[in-house]
């Protein structure tokens, strides 16, 4: 079976979230299914290299103002193919943002472009590899199941479309749809249109084949008003197509024994060595070295939908009792702000990294005792995944793919030996600050913990479980 991933990032090569650890590792766990992925991608300039050492398969050349060309390459156990139109991708800033930190001005165009290329690979016109299917990945391939569907060729696969995270749904002004000659017929309450924008996630949702989430829970919660972003009616209509698969992790480069990162190795099996990671993060973000006290860490965007608001406002309680924080992360300036004050006003219990660095996260998550990931809403999530396979015991909001992949420590769950962590709700502060004093309690109980250390370090949070679930939903969409 050959497939074709669409997505605007890829770990390892270019990453702002989740979208490129899923991107990056969900082909090498459907390789030994017998499914062969190539995954589109813009070449952005980190991808310079990539770009040298590729081949090229196909000129265009115009597209939407400047000439393009699509470059094989394979790296690091991944078959690419780059889009490389450097008059829509090759400029300073992210690949969303510019400089100032707002939306780049032709991003319309920039993710059309990778959806119209799409569309053409999709439809035979590289005559090396022709795919069975399609999987694009959020808004910026929103548009390739319509594009396929008004394509003119006789070879027109399946599509599915992956919502990482219904809040993006790239919405432009309604004259956009003319750009990729998308008649007015598409442009309604049950096509592409919302609220009078043009809506690049809209279009794929309304016309793929089938649709999938990354977690069982965020599945039924995009049905809801709370948690659909206003596409609930939408979802609804088509929850006969939608499934929810959960998220993994690579757990080659997430691996404790092997974790260049750390100063010392440990595993479930031998874990005296994470009091050595400990110890050097504790040097890192200048806390006091306190054995007998928990380490909480945190690893996020700092936003409102993470809900870092909550834990400011519950972080002196915490520190009252005994509780420690090494925070790692950069977002909303109020909350950067409130959190480096938070580092002087406890000073050796709170420690601040403000931006992000992928080696001292893991460094974060091998040294902590407990990670803290309080999201009004999550549709998976993966720091809770590396902190259950890092013994570092998650406390959670119960929401999304955060309910579905951490086990709480009611009595029951620890008495059956099954508790990986600790979830609260309702998701506000007291809820909490609830949590987090259940986990300084459970901490004292070192027989517990340890226990739950265990559970969650054997805890399944792999692709072995979830690729065979993409396997059989691509057989499913092949045959209809």
């Amino acid at each position: 079976m050959k497939v074709l991933f669409v997505a605007s990032e890829c770990a390892p090569f270019v990453k702002t979230g989740g979208l490129a650890d899923v991107v990056g590792a969900v082909p090498k766990a459907l390789e030994p299914l017998g499914v062969d992925v190539r995954i589109l991608l813009p070449a952005y300039p980190a991808l310079a290299d990539l770009l040298r050492r590729g081949e090229t398969l196909l000129h265009l050349d115009d597209l939407f103002g400047g000439p393009a060309r699509l470059v094989s390459v394979q790296s690091d156990g991944l078959n690419v193919i780059l889009l490389d139109a450097p008059h829509l991708f090759d400029r300073a800033g992210g690949i969303y943002l510019d400089e100032s930190g707002t939306d780049w001005h032709d991003n319309h165009l920039r993710f059309g472009a990778l959806c119209t290329v799409a569309t053409r690979i999709a439809t035979g016109q590289l005559t090396s590899w022709k795919p069975d299917l399609v999987h694009a990945h959020d808004w910026q391939a929103g548009l390739v199941p319509l594009l396929i569907k008004l394509a003119g060729s006789d070879h027109k696969p399946p599509c599915v479309m992956t919502i990482h995270n219904i809040a993006f749904q790239g919405l432009f002004h309604w004259s956009t749809r003319e750009l990729f000659a998308i008649p007015d017929e598409h442009f309604t309450h049950e096509g592409a249109e919302f609220y009078g924008h043009f809506g690049f996630l809209k279009a794929g949702l309304a016309y793929c084949d089938k649709i999938t989430t990354v977690s069982p829970t965020y599945a039924q919660e995009l049905l809801t008003p709370e948690f659909g972003m206003g596409l609930e009616g939408l979802m609804q209509a088509r929850q006969q197509d939608l499934s929810g698969i959960l998220n993994g992790i690579d757990l080659d480069i997430w691996n404790p024994k092997t974790d260049p990162a750390l100063p010392a190795p440990y595993s479930v099996h031998n874990r005296r060595n994470k009091s050595r990671c400990r110890a050097a993060l504790e040097q890192k973000f200048s806390l006091q070295n306190d054995a007998e006290s928990p380490l909480f860490c945190v690893i996020s965007r700092l936003t409102q939908q993470k809900g870092l608001d909550l834990l400011l406002e519950v972080l002196p309680a915490l520190v009252e009792r005994g509780g420690r924080l090494a925070l790692l992360g950069s977002g909303e300036k109020q909350l950067e702000d409130g959190f480096l004050q938070a580092a002087q006003d406890h000073p050796g219990r709170v420690g601040t990294f403000i931006g992000y660095d992928e080696e001292l996260s893991h460094l974060v998550q091998g040294g902590s005792d407990a990670i803290i990931i309080p999201s009004r809403f999550e549709p998976c999530g993966l720091t809770q995944l590396y902190g259950v396979r890092y013994g570092t015991l998650p406390v959670v909001a119960r929401t999304g793919g955060l309910a579905d992949t951490v086990v709480d420590a009611t009595p029951d769950a620890i008495k059956e030996g099954r508790a990986t962590g600790i979830q609260f709700s309702p998701i506000d502060a007291a809820g909490l600050n609830d949590a987090l004093e259940r986990t300084c309690a459970l901490f004292e109980r070192k027989r517990v913990w340890r226990s739950m250390m265990g559970n969650a370090m054997r805890y399944p949070v792999g692709w072995e479980q979830s690729a065979p679930e993409y396997h059989d939903l691509y057989l499913r969409t092949l045959s209809r």
